[in-house]
């Protein structure tokens, strides 16, 4: 059951939760790329919470980050044991998310669905100390009480997950013209089944991922090259081109496209951009994943 805590009764301990919440739900969505189970921390972060003695708190901020973490850790082994048997591609649930999100370069960058499938290449400690550090620059002791290690160790999980995520993290940084420009090149070339038009604006080596998760028709296994990727999504949206409307979007805090069939949301799309190209195309359709997508949500850092 969820608590309503915007209308509990006024006193410090909600009033520092509530003043606290955007920066919490982040730390939770970057740690498991869910926003249902980020949502589920939140109350179990809460509920923990109401029962501190804040007399005894220094610091309420670093506390709630603390519980948030721990709460966060557990569910994201659990969650790892349920992408276990999960259909498919599981791929990070998008946000539609408010404007100021892609004004802060840095945390929309972190909360790219290119980054947290980086992210997910990480042990559940791994990424704990990555966010903890790389994306709200907490000190290296305070991070070491919210995962349960020593401030050395944390020193050096952290100096290896940073290593891990460099080697693997997009090239550079794009700007959100140059995203907008590929999506729009792509969108047109999508919608006039113009398959040249998709050649030139996918890289060679392109990697389309799709997320069904079962429930809807995806992609099972990613498909990689231009060719295979242009002529897929040409043969798969002409059979249904009167009934599709593809529309920009803020997803995630970068530019998007969001697809709805006879005008229901189908699915989400993100890009990764590398020299004007998309090299990655990632399409959400799992409807469990897309009720984020009616309303804007906050981050913070």
């Amino acid at each position: 059951m969820r608590v309503n805590i915007e209308n509990s009764a006024t006193d410090p301990a909600t009033e520092a939760f509530v003043a606290h919440r955007n920066l919490l739900f982040t730390v939770a969505y970057e740690m498991l790329g869910s926003a249902a189970d980020a949502e589920d921390v939140l109350q179990e972060t809460w509920l923990r919470w109401s029962g501190v003695d804040l007399g005894a708190v220094r610091d309420r901020r670093a506390y709630l980050v603390r519980i948030t973490t721990r709460q966060a850790l557990g569910r994201l082994r659990a969650l790892g044991r349920r992408k276990e048997s999960y259909v498919g591609t599981w791929l990070p649930e998008p946000l539609l998310t408010t404007p100021d999100v892609a004004e802060d370069v840095e945390l929309a960058d972190s909360v790219s669905t290119a980054m947290l499938l980086v992210l997910e290449t990480l042990a559940p400690t791994e990424r704990a100390v990555f966010v903890l550090r790389e994306v709200f620059d907490l000190g290296y002791d305070e991070i070491a009480e919210a995962v349960g290690k020593s401030p050395a160790a944390v020193r050096q999980i952290a100096h290896r997950a940073r290593a891990h995520v460099a080697a693997r993290r997009p090239r550079g940084t794009v700007s959100p013209a140059e995203t907008r420009d590929a999506l729009h090149a792509f969108q047109r070339a999508a919608e006039t089944g113009d398959i040249q038009g998709l050649l030139d604006i996918l890289a060679p080596d392109v990697v389309l991922l799709g997320d069904g998760g079962g429930v809807k028709q995806a992609v099972l296994r990613p498909i990689v090259g231009a060719d295979k990727v242009g002529r897929l999504l040409v043969g798969g949206l002409g059979k249904v081109a009167a009934a599709v409307s593809l529309r920009p979007a803020r997803v995630n805090g970068h530019p998007a496209l969001v697809l709805r069939l006879d005008g229901e949301l189908d699915s989400v799309l993100t890009v990764r951009v590398e020299n004007g190209l998309i090299t990655g195309l990632y399409a959400v359709r799992n409807p469990e994943k897309l009720s984020h997508m009616g309303r804007e949500t906050a981050l913070s850092r």
